[in-house]
């Protein structure tokens, strides 16, 4: 189960959730069938309880939702994507520890 402030991110609510959060973004793009993206669940489940004020944690099923993968390039995952103000700041293919990413969502406060 995932934390109450992973936001699931959509093509309806990109825009509102994503590109328009005051605060820097992490987007998860995952796959249900994905080993390591089942390991990295519980870190962001982690990164959303500590960042939950400063930062929004949030997830997309490529699967589910093709256009959005698409529009961001995404060839595998899990792949992390760092916005801020709309804007993508780093992406990173595979997996990050806790410290790591918490870490770059302060650096983009």
């Amino acid at each position: 189960m995932a934390h109450e402030s992973i936001v699931n991110l959509t093509s309806d609510n990109f825009a509102s959730e994503a590109e328009g959060a005051s605060t820097p973004v992490i987007i998860d793009f995952w796959s249900e069938h994905c080993g390591p993206c089942k390991m990295l669940s519980p870190v962001l489940d982690q990164v959303a309880e500590e960042v939950a004020d400063t930062a929004k944690v949030t997830k997309v099923d490529v699967m589910a939702e093709r256009e959005l993968a698409m529009k961001f390039g995404i060839r595998a995952v899990p792949t992390l994507v760092f916005m801020k103000d709309g804007e993508i700041k780093e992406t990173k293919t595979g997996i990050m520890g806790k410290d790591a990413i918490v870490e770059k969502l302060k650096s983009l406060a």
